[in-house]
């Protein structure tokens, strides 16, 4: 949960800051090769995150860990895993949004990843349920 809050909070100051023109955006917007590179990169790192987040509790190797380890312990871990893997790329596509000269690309795989961290959040039941412990 707090990986979530801090991430959004993060986020939200970024936007803040470059709207108020306090940090000036379009700091990388001339050079267009950085830019191409580095949206490619973020959009495949937007896909494959978010599907993997989602699907994370279902791999043998993470079931195994959570059986073998306390599972509050796992839980936590784990959950904090998967928030992590959506939280940094929308924070580094809010980063790269102001970065790249408003580039509506970065803005939108921010708001897809602000979205999917409601179907992600790791709450404990949600997790044992997930994991086929719960039942």
């Amino acid at each position: 949960m707090a990986e979530m809050c801090f991430s959004i909070l993060l986020s939200l100051a970024m936007v803040v800051l470059f709207e108020t023109e306090t940090l000036l955006p379009g700091g990388c917007q001339g050079d267009t090769s950085a830019a191409f590179l580095v949206l490619s990169m973020m959009e495949i790192v937007t896909i494959c995150a978010i599907p993997l987040s989602l699907r994370l509790f279902k791999f043998k190797k993470v079931r195994s860990s959570l059986a073998s380890s306390s599972p509050d312990k796992g839980l936590l871990l784990w959950g904090s895993v998967r928030m992590m893997m959506v939280c940094v790329p929308m924070v580094a596509n809010t980063l790269f949004y102001y970065m790249f000269d408003l580039k509506p690309a970065f803005g939108y795989m921010g708001i897809i990843c602000l979205i999917c961290l409601v179907f992600i959040y790791p709450g404990k039941s949600r997790c044992l349920q997930e994991t086929g412990q719960g039942e």
